[in-house]
């Protein structure tokens, strides 16, 4: 392992999590998400309709806009728990996270996990794959 590799990955998911964080007047940007993430990377997200997999752009697109609608304010999510396996260029960290806001007036909040597959792009760590489900999703936390 590299020294500096869990740092610089740590660094990575918490500009991941800061994109969707609109308290205080953040405005969230789909350019700075876009900029995590290699090229072809992919996002598979597991709901009450299955899993869709996106592009990271098709990911972000609909969220961007709702944390600017106004519908959904004073947002944002953070890790509770993390764990890396890092071997020569490649990660993989599980996270564990919480989130909270205000959807259409209304408490919102949940928790879930996301699997994060990286890889040391020239010289800089991006995501290449990120597998997410919230616990509601199937009705139990997972730890």
């Amino acid at each position: 392992m590299k020294s500096g590799s869990n740092a610089a990955i740590d660094k990575v998911i918490s500009r991941f999590f800061g994109v969707f964080d609109n308290r205080a007047g953040r405005v969230p940007e789909a350019q700075a998400f876009g900029m995590l993430f290699a090229s072809n990377a992919t996002i598979a997200t597991h709901s009450g309709r299955g899993v869709q997999i996106t592009t990271p752009d098709e990911f972000v697109r609909p969220r961007i806009e709702l944390l600017t609608s106004g519908r959904l304010v004073e947002f944002h999510e953070w890790e509770t728990q993390s764990e890396n396996e890092i071997l020569g260029s490649l990660a993989v960290r599980r996270s564990r996270y919480e989130k909270s806001g205000r959807l259409d007036g209304q408490p919102y909040a949940g928790v879930g996990t996301k699997f994060f597959q990286l890889a040391q792009i020239d010289e800089a760590w991006r995501i290449v794959s990120l597998a997410w489900i919230d616990d509601a999703a199937f009705g139990s936390r997972q730890t």
